[in-house]
């Protein structure tokens, strides 16, 4: 008979080394600013822009590591206060959703963190007159949006979205 004694253990140790994190983790990191940049308590932190971002943006998510741009879409997502009006410039996969109720499509730009195991989506709304599916990438197809960061509240919840966006289909 073999020996299962370890495989609780083994499997505790692997959730932990696997897991996503928590919202706490995350935005607790994002509160604490560097040691060499002085902040002050009225002053709001926002990870500094990368000599190579666009500066037609205000947060260039195309040009961070894999791990830098998740913690930075999950900032977002947890304090969209910070980022209301911001250009942002985002790369990621399309993503829609349609909702029955209302007979209305979602469109998104999925980020993955570095292990691909979770993914944050940014809703966007491109700018002009566009059919689905007629004029958009398919699902799944690398693009890259650009657009003002907003929120909006439907159904008694928050969402934010990229609104006026502008969207290329990455090769």
């Amino acid at each position: 008979m073999k020996n299962y004694k370890l495989l609780p253990a083994v499997l505790l140790m692997t959730g932990l080394l696997t897991a996503c994190g928590s919202a706490n983790q995350v935005q607790a990191s994002t509160e604490t600013a560097p040691a060499d940049v002085s902040v002050s308590e009225t002053e709001e932190f926002i990870i500094p822009q990368n000599p190579d971002a666009d500066p037609a943006s205000d947060v260039d998510l195309t040009v961070l590591s894999s791990t830098m741009v998740y913690s930075q879409v999950a900032d977002m997502m947890y304090t969209p206060e910070k980022y209301d009006g911001k250009i942002i410039k985002a790369s990621g996969l399309f993503s829609v959703y349609h909702d029955d109720s209302q007979d209305k499509n979602y469109y998104a730009v999925l980020i993955q963190d570095a292990t691909a195991c979770c993914a944050q989506g940014i809703e966007f709304v491109w700018k002009g007159e566009h059919s689905y599916p007629e004029d958009y990438p398919e699902v799944g197809q690398e693009i890259t949006v650009m657009g003002t960061f907003g929120t909006y509240e439907e159904d008694g919840a928050t969402y934010t979205q990229l609104l006026d966006a502008t969207l290329t289909v990455n090769s």
